[in-house]
């Protein structure tokens, strides 16, 4: 098991990229390289790069892999609603799934605190 399939919010993202990249396939044909492309770019993006600032030696460095890490899960709820807003998926899902990946950037945001503290106090 890699060091970074350790962490919580990898796990998270981790599961909530697969569910997506399950919605992704359901996605009408003409869909392919718009909306299916994007989304499933952005959630696969999420744990990528959880996984690469994880590994990355220098502080500064773990720490803008959680910011892109971050960045794309919000890129990954804007897609989500916009496939609630054309009737993809129901509204329910969309909000259990925009919910989880809420709690999933609290996760980064605490993960960067960590790092941050550490780097601070390695000085």
């Amino acid at each position: 098991m890699a060091g970074f399939e350790k962490l919580r919010i990898w796990q998270q993202a981790h599961k909530l990229m697969l569910e997506v990249h399950t919605i992704a396939k359901s996605l009408p044909s003409d869909e392919r390289f718009r909306d299916r492309s994007q989304i499933e770019r952005s959630s696969s993006s999420v744990p990528d790069n959880i996984a690469e600032g994880y590994t990355s030696y220098y502080y500064n460095n773990k720490m803008k892999g959680m910011y892109t890490a971050r960045r794309e899960a919000g890129e990954t709820q804007n897609h989500l609603r916009k496939l609630e807003g054309k009737k993809y998926i129901d509204k329910e899902r969309s909000d259990r799934l925009v919910n989880e990946y809420e709690e999933l950037i609290k996760g980064i945001n605490a993960y960067i605190k960590y790092i941050r503290r550490k780097r601070d106090s390695d000085d």
